[in-house]
């Protein structure tokens, strides 16, 4: 049978931020089989090994079912090697706007982990770091990658900011559109225009040490299997935008007598997270944006949204990019005899797979998730509660991915794998499951 003649309708809700009621879509009842070969094409789930003889690997997959968009998300999964050990780094990232900012943090930022790694244990020799120094050295090595952006685009006009009250448009165009050159100027500046969350995680050689760090609005939840044959969980992530009103009041505490540093839950009012890597223009002066920025080929046909927020911007920065860094001690194999060869497990998740969960409390969404890791690995215990045991559990990733779409109810996986759209009608979402 045709997809054609297997076409059913579904009423979807309209695209965010578009008004009107919700509109009949066309999308193809799938058998279970062809639901699972599709989202396995179009996931493209990966599995890395990093340890066979304990089982230690890190399953990935991201996925955005409409063809006519590209996903804006990218992951990390990959050691570092530094002096000859193997540190695990692995990531999740959310961009926006465009994807230069998102691919050159995906593919640099373990870069820098790793050289500021390097750099730190060379100079230990009297005293190794601990889990406080490899905390800093973390965050220090995104705040110095993310400075690093702007700063690249401002050694291009020597004297900086001030310089370029000095430099007419036409001077700072032949700086910066240098496409049909090396192109070089041109790339550093398109990076500061826009952004991505960010959301690593960082495990020593002997898996003794788990470090999280986070910007942004993505998830990390740390499974950890109990004699009991539950599973317990603990979230390690804070949501960085306005909905953490700890954030509303750092933001608010570090502008004094700017009541529009934060408007309608966005900073400045026009962007949702308040930490980020990237995003210039709420970092530096409005002259950096007017100037630079505006100047960049093929320019920005209309100004206004952007004249808008940086009326706003008096003293910049405005999201930040310290990360917030936890660290776990990890218990390593267990003494006690049912759970001696069962791994605990990472799981870090861009927004979009919370955003399937549209309406579940945090804890119970991170329970869920942990359910169906465990049993997708654990087919010795138990879970409580609810579970899927859809094909794909050889790759966590995909498992949780399959499970949150629907799970065994493939009417509902088919709708979201082929509603007979050409906008979006879910976000990006990216998993990485690591055991540990």
């Amino acid at each position: 049978m045709s997809e054609s003649t297997r076409l059913s309708y579904t009423q979807v809700e309209v695209t965010e931020g578009l008004e009107g009621p919700a509109v009949k879509r066309a999308f193809v009842s799938l058998s279970d089989f062809e639901v699972q070969s599709r989202l396995r094409a179009s996931s493209r789930p990966e599995s890395t090994v990093f340890d066979p003889a304990w089982g230690r690997k890190a399953d990935s997959a991201t996925f955005q079912p409409c063809e006519h968009y590209h996903s804006q998300d990218r992951y990390v999964v990959r050691q570092l090697d530094v002096y000859g050990e193997k540190w695990t780094f692995t990531g999740v990232f959310d961009g926006h706007l465009g994807d230069a900012t998102v691919e050159h943090t995906a593919y640099h930022l373990p870069i820098i982990v790793t050289q500021f790694l390097q750099t730190a244990l060379a100079d230990s020799s009297t005293s190794v770091p601990g889990p406080n120094d490899i905390r800093e050295i973390l965050s220090r090595a995104i705040t110095s990658f993310d400075d690093a952006i702007a700063g690249d685009v401002l050694e291009l006009f020597p004297g900086g900011i001030a310089s370029l009250r000095h430099r007419s448009d036409e001077e700072i165009r032949r700086v910066i559109n240098d496409y049909y050159e090396s192109g070089e100027n041109y790339k550093k500046a398109k990076l500061c225009m826009y952004g991505t969350t960010a959301l690593v995680a960082l495990v020593d050689p002997d898996y003794r040490n788990l470090w999280v760090a986070n910007l942004g609005d993505c998830e990390a939840v740390l499974v950890s299997p109990n004699p009991n044959a539950r599973f317990k969980c603990e979230i390690l992530t804070n949501i960085h935008n306005g909905d953490n009103q700890l954030e509303v009041e750092r933001v608010r505490r570090e502008h004094p007598g700017e009541p529009e540093c934060v408007l309608n839950g966005r900073v400045l009012g026009a962007i949702a997270p308040f930490r980020y890597i990237g995003d210039a223009p709420f970092k530096q002066p409005a002259e950096f944006t007017r100037r630079i920025l505006y100047n960049l080929y093929p320019g920005i046909p209309d100004s206004s949204p952007w004249d808008d927020f940086l009326s706003r911007n008096r003293t910049p920065p405005y999201i930040s990019s310290q990360p917030e860094v936890l660290h776990r001690q990890l218990t390593g194999p267990s003494s006690h005899a049912q759970l001696r060869t069962i791994p605990s497990f990472l799981i870090l998740a861009t927004d979009g797979l919370t955003e399937l969960y549209d309406g579940w409390d945090r804890d119970e969404m991170a329970e869920d998730w942990a359910r169906c890791i465990g049993s997708a690995h654990y087919p010795q215990t138990k879970a409580s509660g609810p579970t899927t045991s859809a094909p794909g559990s050889d790759n966590l990733a995909l498992h949780l991915l399959r499970h949150a779409l629907g799970g065994e109810d493939v009417v509902q996986v088919s709708q979201m794998l082929t509603l007979d759209m050409t906008t979006p009608w879910m976000d990006d979402t990216t998993i990485v499951v690591q055991a540990l």
